[in-house]
């Protein structure tokens, strides 16, 4: 049997004492700890805090770290406590580190089967899993690149982290999507298993107001990472036969052409969006091509039996 690697955890929390100790206790369950669980309070005003520092007391590897408070909640503020996590663990001997959210649960072996993937290929270099709402609703990777990992929980190697230096401040989201492509850029390769899943037990926002208004933020985001424009006409295209049908789609592409019109500045590199590209393009071709496939199997069979 391997040897797992040491690892420990990072939690950027803010205002999360509904569902906090969901998470703690998964960590607390695991079949292999962590070296140190460093839970950063992101200014929360809530009792997160309390309920951290309760569980801190008894268990020496949990720590509680806090930020100065802010009005606003964006992702920035996300990246920067989980930066600040990481300074408070790099003196530590652990091979990964993970960045968990504290709204999510997960089963006793998680952690195990993470770092097992990491152990048996060296070029991962950030890996997660596949995720499920409450509702039951599990995300469909069927139809999106298996090579992107999920921000609420996403494991990497220590030397890819610190090539990539963290997760790069963007009020506007999308910490964990700049992350996992950067390390591709790098040469690492980025990976979710279907096979197993976590919890997110945050309600997504299911009013129509609160859905469209999360599509034109995804449409102004994919304009200021670069999306190209062929890429970005499937996407929306694909978004018109999802819930809300039609008028999701709607907003996505409005999204876009406000940040196109407005020329939004973009928080990544031209090298970024060169790369992002190049992928994107890259997944048309094989999904076209795979198409054309099925297509010629349909007729071969149909003329078969002609």
């Amino acid at each position: 049997m391997l040897t797992l690697p040491s690892y420990v955890v990072v939690t950027a929390a803010r205002n999360e004492e509904m569902f906090i100790e969901y998470a703690i206790r998964s960590v607390l369950a695991q079949t292999v700890l962590p070296l140190k669980w460093t839970i950063v309070s992101d200014g929360s005003t809530d009792q997160t805090d309390t309920i951290v520092q309760s569980y801190a007391i008894k268990y020496p590897w949990i720590e509680l770290a806090r930020m100065p408070e802010r009005r606003q909640r964006h992702f920035a503020g996300k990246a920067l406590a989980f930066n600040a996590g990481c300074e408070r663990v790099k003196d530590l001997p652990y091979e990964m580190i993970a960045s968990l959210d504290a709204d999510i649960s997960f089963d006793r072996d998680y952690f195990c089967f993470l770092l097992d993937k990491l152990k048996i290929d060296p070029t991962l270099g950030v890996i997660g899993t596949a995720f499920r709402e409450e509702s039951g609703e599990c995300y469909d990777y069927r139809f999106v690149n298996i090579e992107h990992v999920s921000g609420a929980c996403q494991m990497f190697r220590r030397k890819c982290l610190e090539e990539i230096g963290g997760y790069k401040p963007v009020p506007g989201g999308g910490v964990d999507y700049i992350a996992v492509t950067t390390a591709r850029m790098r040469g690492w390769k980025t990976r979710t298993f279907t096979e197993k899943t976590y919890l997110h037990r945050r309600p997504m926002g299911t009013a129509l107001s609160r859905q469209l208004t999360v599509k034109f933020k995804f449409g102004i985001r994919d304009y200021t990472f670069g999306n190209h424009p062929v890429w970005e006409a499937f996407r929306i295209a694909y978004q018109l036969s999802k819930t809300p049908v039609v008028i999701g789609g709607c907003f996505l592409f409005l999204g876009y052409i406000w940040a196109l019109f407005r020329r939004e500045p973009r928080p990544v590199s031209r090298e970024f969006v060169a790369f992002e590209r190049r992928e994107q393009m890259a997944r048309l071709k094989q999904f076209f091509k795979r198409k054309r496939t099925v297509r010629i199997e349909a007729e071969s069979r149909s003329a078969n039996c002609a």
